[in-house]
């Protein structure tokens, strides 16, 4: 009997554990030709996620559990799921419900039909700010100039991967981890479903506008090098820029007689100058901090509690 494993990340997700089982146990039964098993991984939660999981532990031995020491964030808690599971099969899915596990059957189909890996993306933003969504859209249009990665616009975490994609991003050990662009990165067939956005089923959203702002900069300087060659360009365009003005005030003198003054634009000058070499030195800091923390080598995420042995 081949195994599915469905990797649930959670953080603070007490609320919504309880629903989001009823709801998975639902399709296991849907789906009685496969073996499955659940893995709740808590991403250091302050509340009592932990002892909802373990509830559900006692009720399903199906469900196992991977505990932080601290929150390492969600790539990481995917990251552990990856690296414990032990089905043939892998999805991933957030505890909120805002990933539907109703499309897992249709999701199998395709693998069947030879596809190495079934991703979804929401064609519509319904229950986000408008500006979030506006944010969102454009960074999509930004990473796909800027990389060489195909970034598709509205993808989700949510997926099924066979045994081969799973075991190829587990080899990606990088510490700065963006799923979506490794996802793409690793290549395989794979086949994009479409979904309506659906809205959490319980508690609050983690994501704030400045978590996901962080998150786009990781993205972007983890699959593009375009940053660093535009802070180059700029650095050339600018001392063009004052090689033409020094050749200006230099024939307006000597030709016209005009004294050099003016020290408010001066001064407005130097503030642009300054402000852009402080951009430039910011995008190269960027990078430099990236490979700082990869050199230092450090693990990707610390078990402080788990009821699997089969890693």
């Amino acid at each position: 009997m081949e195994k599915i494993s469905i990797i649930v990340s959670c953080y603070n997700e007490e609320e919504a554990l309880p629903l989001f089982y009823k709801e998975a146990n639902k399709l296991t039964k849907e789906m009685n030709e496969f073996e499955f098993e659940f893995i709740f991984v808590n991403d250091g939660s302050k509340d009592k996620t932990l002892e909802e999981i373990k509830k559900l532990n006692k009720k399903d031995k199906r469900v196992k559990y991977i505990s932080f020491s601290r929150n390492f964030g969600k790539e990481a808690a995917m990251y552990a799921g990856l690296v414990h599971s032990s089905g043939d099969y892998v999805t991933l899915m957030d505890a909120d419900l805002q990933d539907p596990p109703s499309l897992l059957p249709k999701m199998m189909e395709y693998i069947k039909d030879g596809y190495d890996s079934v991703g979804t993306r929401r064609v519509t933003r319904k229950g986000e700010p408008p500006i979030r969504s506006f944010f969102a859209r454009m960074f999509y249009k930004i990473i796909n100039k800027m990389s060489k990665i195909e970034m598709v616009d509205g993808a989700r975490d949510y997926r099924l991967m066979k045994r081969c994609v799973v075991d190829s991003i587990i080899s990606l050990r990088e510490y700065n981890r963006y799923s979506k662009g490794l996802f793409s990165f690793v290549g395989f067939d794979t086949k994009w479903i479409e979904f309506e956005n659906v809205e959490r089923v319980a508690g609050e959203t983690k994501w704030s506008f400045w978590k996901l702002f962080i998150y786009a900069l990781e993205g972007i300087t983890a699959f593009s090098t375009v940053p660093l060659v535009f802070s180059a360009v700029i650095g050339v365009l600018f001392c063009l820029i004052a090689f033409i003005a020094i050749l200006v005030i230099i024939f307006k003198t000597l030709v016209y007689g005009d004294p050099v003054s003016g020290w408010p634009s001066t001064v407005c000058i130097i503030f642009l100058v300054s402000g852009i070499q402080l951009f430039c030195t910011g995008i190269i800091g960027q990078y430099l901090s990236k490979t700082y923390l990869e050199t230092k080598n450090r693990p990707i995420y610390i078990i402080k509690e788990t009821n699997i042995d089969n890693k």
